[in-house]
């Protein structure tokens, strides 16, 4: 059970991480927002998934990592989209 949960939170780290650097986020996120992103990116992403296909992801593989990265990568294309940049006032 404790394992099961440490290798999620591996997976979601990896997954998070791997997501972070392809929306070029990774400078401003520490660890644990690789971790939260990852691990939420997977929720996100499995549930696209199942929608489009009708299958589940299940297990610890190459496709629940491709499926988690893409979750990550909508979640932190929507997190940018809402945060956009802050106005700098001109003097």
């Amino acid at each position: 059970m404790i394992l099961d949960i440490v290798l999620w939170i591996l997976f979601g780290a990896l997954a998070g991480w791997i997501a972070s650097m392809i929306m070029k986020t990774n400078a401003q996120m520490g660890a644990m927002a690789n971790i939260v992103v990852g691990i939420i990116g997977a929720f996100v992403g499995g549930f696209l998934y199942r929608m489009l296909t009708g299958n589940t992801v299940e297990g610890f593989n190459l496709t629940s990592l491709i499926v988690a990265i893409v979750g990550a990568v909508i979640l932190l294309a929507i997190v940018k989209a809402f945060s956009g940049r802050r106005a700098t006032r001109v003097q």
